[in-house]
């Protein structure tokens, strides 16, 4: 009984101040109107695809990813007409289907892209950082061959040699992604290896993996989960952007990119005609459009809200 008492208290003042530190970050986050702005389009996105089941049904037996077709109309139609929300692009396409679900492909993907990035160029960037030497050499010579090459010509490169599908750009994306946190926690590393705590940690006698990992990786994370945040726009961006250049997924995938490109086919002054009224066909790109800029403007002031609030000299 003594035991579990002790242990509990351990626990409550191990947690005080990381409660008392939350507390304060919420604070600076409730007086960042961009950041509130920001973290309000995050949360609808968020919503928005883990609700795609919900608002969305997918057709038994079929692809969720893959938008279902009204193949009574080879024009688009306009929102709300045939009961679609949206309107209707190329074939049929149903728009709403297709961005409540391009929202769930887009998230997914890039925190997949993202989160393997940075995990790469984390255990790269600490190790060439805190060993130095050769090591280090070996290490950044590689990267850099990777930094100095355009990300999207690479990027481009590696989907035309590989099939088009969402796996091959997350993997070409991977590829492209990966140096940057390798260059920024390298930089951190070796800042934070010669500070007085990991100096006292070695007199020790603290294993160097103890010290590695203990001490510097985690005191070293804070520009990283910035930039994983402003990243996670810049990947869905630049995936969208490979898919409507042709390099990404085909046609009648539920991808935002995907349907600007099958969408700019109506683009102004190419009309269509329903039910005896001429119309412009501007919701088959400019729905998809606002839902990629809803998203990457979110990160992004997300973001910037999170680097006001992890960097000590802000806060003061």
């Amino acid at each position: 009984m003594q035991s579990q008492k002790s242990f509990a208290d351990s626990l409550m003042a191990e947690l005080r101040p990381r409660l008392r530190e939350a507390r304060k970050s919420w604070d600076l986050i409730r007086t960042n109107y961009t950041a509130m702005a920001g973290l309000f389009m995050v949360v609808f996105m968020v919503a928005v695809a883990l609700l795609a089941p919900v608002l969305a049904p997918p057709t038994p037996f079929t692809d969720p990813l893959e938008i279902p077709r009204d193949w009574r109309f080879a024009n688009p139609i306009p929102p709300g007409a045939e009961g679609h929300v949206f309107g209707t692009g190329t074939n049929g396409l149903d728009m709403f289907y297709g961005v409540i679900w391009g929202a769930r492909t887009t998230l997914v993907s890039s925190l997949f892209v993202v989160l393997v990035s940075a995990i790469i160029g984390l255990a790269i960037g600490a190790v060439a950082g805190f060993y130095g030497g050769w090591i280090d050499e070996a290490l950044m010579r590689i990267t850099d061959v990777f930094l100095s090459l355009p990300a999207l010509i690479l990027a481009m490169a590696i989907t035309s040699v590989l099939t088009r599908s969402l796996n091959n750009i997350m993997l070409a994306l991977i590829i492209v992604w990966w140096p940057g946190y390798a260059r920024l926690m390298r930089g951190q590393v070796l800042i934070i290896r010669e500070s007085i705590y990991v100096e006292a940690a070695r007199s020790i006698g603290a294993r160097t993996s103890r010290i590695l990992f203990r001490h510097i990786v985690p005191n070293s994370l804070s520009p990283l989960v910035v930039n994983v945040t402003l990243d996670l726009g810049a990947v869905a961006l630049t995936m969208a952007g490979l898919s409507f250049i042709g390099f990404g997924v085909p046609s009648g995938f539920a991808e935002w990119g995907r349907m600007v490109s099958d969408g700019q086919l109506w683009m102004p002054p190419i009309m269509v005609i329903y039910n005896g009224v001429e119309y412009n066909a501007w919701w088959t790109w400019a729905i998809p459009g606002l839902f990629i800029l809803i998203f990457t403007m979110g990160f992004s002031l997300l973001g910037d809200g999170l680097r006001d609030i992890l960097d000590p000299r802000t806060r003061r």
